[in-house]
């Protein structure tokens, strides 16, 4: 097997606010996995929230490659990846995420087989995903929300934590009247305390918020499963649900987790928490970082799985450099071809570097991804 890695950036139409910084842009790294005249990709984004930049995620995905290396073929190296043993323990969920996902669109594309199928679905999943309105003014958050409605999406997540919570209130009250079918999600990205989300939770209840994720600051995870005791609206736990050991503690007492492919490890990893939930009364939440359709389309394989899905990573880029999933109307939907059944769209800037390993080899000399641009990010 051959691996190449790609590195571009990926800018936002406009810049997202959150609680806890803005974000116009991000770096992504692209992974392609070759074998018999058959290409797998996988991608990884850079998160200052995890620590994760380029040249990071360049020095662990080249030092993966070796490992993919020595696996005579990708069906043996994808049933190591499945099992947890194919990469260092210590290695990021973000670099097993990339890894498990190229192999499964090579494994697939070999056999001829969708990836869902791959993963026990037989029916390509769709589902309708949220879309994300950031901290605005409640004039613009109305108006972006009655477009959104217009294009078809049924389910609008709100930003929230702004300094004042008064602010939140009017914006999701703006979002309730320009969207007034819509399921309304909220997310103030752990910026409440304890008491404040006592003293707000009835209020967005009143307003029509369905669910709430990770009201107060991660760190606590026992707190967060005492307030879900008594909220009067559902609670997601997510930055204060990382993996599996994370989601078996908070089943049963929180409403939600979060699964995010880049912090769980990927999509093996993400059905190990969903059968750690079952039965449990938690629901399962898809959600992703800022991304390609490349980096989405895993957790869109797996929608059919979600109460909650939350897959508009792609849909915020002024550029998506991949395609094959949908989301522009409000519905994610799993192509049924081969592999991840995404492709590359109209040809687009040169990847800012390029890398090429033979696995198997070290390749100390090979150069890793650019630079990353220091830019803020965050955990969307």
């Amino acid at each position: 097997m051959k691996s190449t890695l790609h590195t571009t950036r990926l800018t936002l139409a406009e810049p997202l606010r959150i609680s806890r910084s803005v974000m116009d842009a991000r770096d992504a790294v692209w992974l392609s996995v070759e074998h018999g005249g058959a290409r797998g990709h996988g991608e990884a984004v850079a998160s200052v929230y995890y620590g994760l930049d380029t040249d990071t995620l360049g020095r662990l995905l080249r030092e993966a490659a070796v490992e993919l290396g020595r696996f005579a073929e990708p069906e043996s190296a994808l049933e190591a990846s499945r099992d947890g043993g194919l990469l260092p323990h210590d290695t990021p969920p973000a670099v097993r995420a990339a890894v498990d996902s190229a192999l499964l669109d090579l494994v697939g594309k070999r056999a001829g087989t969708p990836v869902h199928r791959l993963l026990g679905a037989q029916a390509p999943p769709a589902a309708a995903t949220a879309r994300t309105i950031g901290i605005t003014s409640p004039v613009r958050a109305a108006l972006r929300a009655r477009c959104l409605a217009d294009s078809g999406f049924t389910v609008i997540k709100v930003k929230g934590g702004s300094p004042d919570p008064a602010d939140d209130l009017a914006r999701v009250r703006a979002v309730r009247e320009g969207a007034p079918h819509a399921r309304l999600l909220l997310d103030p990205n752990g910026a409440w305390t304890t008491a404040e989300a006592e003293r707000l939770l009835p209020r967005f209840a009143e307003l029509g918020v369905e669910a709430v994720e990770q009201p107060t600051a991660p760190g606590d995870p026992e707190a967060l499963a005492r307030l879900a005791r008594t909220s009067p609206l559902p609670l997601i736990a997510d930055e204060d649900a990382v993996g599996l050991d994370d989601a078996r503690r908070l089943a049963g007492r929180v409403h939600g987790v979060n699964v995010k492919l880049a912090k769980c490890g990927g999509p093996h990893a993400a059905l190990r928490i969903a059968e750690a939930l079952e039965g449990s009364g938690t629901d399962l939440m898809l959600g992703c970082l800022t991304a390609s359709s490349l980096g989405i389309a895993p957790a869109v394989h797996l929608a059919d799985r979600a109460r909650w899905v939350d897959l508009d990573g792609h849909l915020l880029l002024a550029h998506d450099p991949w395609q094959g999933i949908g989301g522009t109307d409000g519905t994610v939907r799993a192509a049924d071809r081969a592999g991840l059944g995404v492709r590359r769209a109209e040809p687009g800037p040169a990847p800012e570097s390029e890398a090429t390993t033979t696995t198997g080899t070290p390749a100390p000399g090979i150069p890793g991804p650019s630079k990353e641009t220091p830019h803020r990010a965050h955990v969307a």
